[in-house]
């Protein structure tokens, strides 16, 4: 934000402390108002014609800016992404084991991705890699969506699924 002598527009509209409009002033008379008011000229539009400054407290106004992003930080939800490893011969407790903690991460709010890989000629029946991928994500259908069909890259294959939200069910 451009304010006080570094304003360049010789006129300028100008809006008062409490939010008024005062007019079109000349730059050397809305910083005359400014400075009276022990407070900061400071070019809100500066693409307007003329462009539009306001009288205010510059440094209280970007503490409020920094209050405002901090609490916005705060709540953000952060998603972590976490990866469960299979192999297209898995038996049957052991993909019970890769489900269950699929499924925790997913009720956590986290994003699973299932991958898949190919050992030696394994690679040659990619099918069964695959109807592994779509067992498990049917069997997570009630707690996640397919973010990402499973599909190869390079010797594995990989599955993403995101927890469901409130507004897919």
């Amino acid at each position: 934000m451009i304010l006080n002598e570094s304003i360049r527009a010789r006129e300028v509209r100008l809006i008062g402390a409490n939010g008024d409009q005062i007019g079109v002033k000349s730059r050397n008379e809305a910083l005359e108002m400014a400075q009276n008011a022990n407070l900061d000229l400071v070019m809100v539009a500066p693409t307007a014609k003329p462009p539009v400054c306001r009288i205010m407290d510059y440094g209280k106004y970007r503490y409020e800016q920094q209050k405002k992003d901090k609490e916005a930080r705060k709540n953000q939800k952060i998603i972590n992404i976490k990866e469960v490893r299979l192999s297209p011969g898995i038996e049957e407790h052991d993909f019970n084991t890769k489900l269950r903690n699929a499924r925790k991460f997913l009720t956590k709010g986290d994003k699973v991705k299932v991958s898949i890989r190919f050992r030696g000629r394994a690679i040659t029946h990619k099918d069964l890699g695959q109807k592994v991928l779509e067992r498990f994500a049917k069997e997570c259908e009630d707690i996640s969506t397919i973010e990402t069909r499973p599909k190869m890259e390079g010797r594995s294959m990989f599955l993403m699924l995101a927890p469901t939200t409130e507004k897919d069910k």
